[in-house]
């Protein structure tokens, strides 16, 4: 039975257009139009479900632009979000639809008048004609042509053709993902903006160093801060539950931690967070006054808020596991703060590894924890297959460091892992980002899991005193 999550769905109303952004699709009602309109799922990849929803409804094959900004635009502010795509292909016809030139629009040509403020403003930003904004490449209509041929002209090189298929999952002004099938191996486009804009130097400075874990870059392209990238072979980790596969990748983060030891800074220098000991003890402070701030505006309870007194003892309890930490010989690593299965790519024992907008330089086993986290999901809580993950990634650091540090510093991790997690990017500093509800709840609710974390750190050191 589907749950409550799986059946809420978004309602879009869809403008595309076509021609230089100078036609749009509409659909007759009455003597006046309105727009196509799709539902897809909620909290799922919006490019991907609607190019899906507007080709199998409307008959239309279509590329994502941009989400029309609501206020902005003056527009509706009920549920009903305006998505902008430009017209790629008309398959089979499926309802009356017409395309309208710009020319011959009027408030009186639509149903409804937020549609009409929609159109308008949606074709104002692919001309780039709003003031003050920068739209980015991928706002612009045309955008995709370009991407296709470039792509094209790319794998020509390397023996391969598109076949025409691809599959785009991401879309903005700024951003883009998408996957383009050819003759031979997939190929991956991916562009970024902000706040994301350093993945393009770190992904760059990552496949160079460490070509047997990240995928090969085959092509840049600067200007739209983007890369393509040839497939790796193998099984997303997302996909499978089988134990051996998840050890491999235990292994594989392992090693290309040991590997990056002697490229610390040419890593951090390529923009990954600074997640070394002293960095995130300079964190402590602030975050807990920001945790502070936030705590008192919760309304509801529960979940239980943190106090002041309750914050102080959770930032002393997170300094000294960095003391601890600091008193052993475990060397500084590169770290992925998004180690999440979807992101690995296992092939026997050979291991990619992908999205590295979170990167970090700072305690290896950081990144374990997170690994474990999604692995208790995936095998729910199985111990036995927790403890093989584990002594898949241990072996390969006691070449390393001694086991008894190991022991302990695992043992001291999980808390730390989830300071670093929440602290350690820019999401709580962002002087607009907590203000919004939903990523405040998040962020006291690491908090929570923080204080969980060094309750249960207590209580086993108290049991190990007795």
């Amino acid at each position: 039975m589907a749950t409550s999550t799986e059946n809420e769905r978004d309602i879009f109303r869809v403008i595309i257009v076509r021609r230089a952004g100078t036609e749009v699709l509409l659909i007759p009602d009455g003597n006046r139009f309105r727009l196509p309109s799709v539902s897809i799922p909620r909290c799922q990849r919006v490019a991907e479900n609607l190019t899906a929803a507007v080709k199998s409804e409307w008959g239309q094959k279509v590329v994502c632009l941009f989400t029309l900004d609501h206020a902005s635009a003056e527009v509706r502010g009920d549920q009903v979000h305006y998505q902008v795509g430009e017209h790629r292909q008309t398959g089979a016809t499926r309802g009356r639809t017409q395309w309208v030139a710009e020319a011959g629009f009027s408030p009186n040509l639509f149903a409804d008048q937020s549609d009409y403020k929609a159109v308008r403003h949606s074709m104002a930003i692919c001309r780039d004609e709003t003031l003050n904004v920068e739209p980015g490449p991928f706002a612009r209509p045309g955008w995709f042509k370009e991407l296709y041929q470039w792509v094209e002209a790319v794998i020509e090189r390397e023996g391969f053709h598109l076949n025409g298929e691809f599959r785009q999952l991401n879309a903005s002004p700024t951003f883009s993902l998408i996957r383009f099938e050819t003759d031979g191996p997939v190929f991956w486009f991916k562009a970024v903006g902000e706040p994301n804009q350093r993945e393009f130097p770190i992904t760059r400075t990552l496949a160079g160093l460490f070509p047997d874990y990240v995928p090969p870059i085959v092509a840049e392209r600067p200007d739209w801060n983007g890369w393509l990238t040839k497939q790796a072979e193998g099984t997303n980790l997302d996909e499978t539950q089988e134990c051996a596969l998840w050890e491999a990748a235990a292994a594989a983060l392992a090693e290309i931690q040991i590997e990056s030891i002697g490229h610390r800074e040419q890593i951090l220098a390529s923009g990954a967070h600074d997640l070394r000991t002293e960095s995130l003890a300079d964190l402590i402070q602030p975050f807990m006054e920001t945790m502070e701030l936030l705590m008192d505006q919760q309304t509801k309870i529960p979940p239980a808020i943190l106090g002041r007194a309750e914050l102080a003892v959770l930032g002393k309890r997170v300094q000294d596991v960095l003391d601890v930490l600091t008193s052993f010989d475990i060397p500084n690593t590169l770290g992925h703060l998004d180690l999440n299965p979807g992101n690995i790519l296992v092939s026997g024992t050979q291991c990619a590894f992908l999205d590295w907008a979170e990167a970090y330089v700072g305690h290896p086993f950081l990144s374990l924890q997170y690994l474990l986290e999604h692995g208790r999901r995936a095998h729910e809580s199985n111990a036995v297959v927790e403890a093989r993950l584990v002594e898949s990634y241990r072996e390969r650091w006691e070449r390393v460091v001694s086991r008894s540090a190991i022991d302990v510093a695992f043992e001291l991790t999980p808390l730390l892992a989830v300071f670093a997690y929440a602290a350690g990017t820019n999401l709580w500093r962002d002087p607009e980002r907590p203000q919004h509800p939903a990523t405040a709840g998040y962020v006291r609710s690491l908090t929570r899991r923080m204080n969980r974390e060094a309750e249960l750190l207590e209580a086993r050191r108290s049991v190990c005193a007795q």
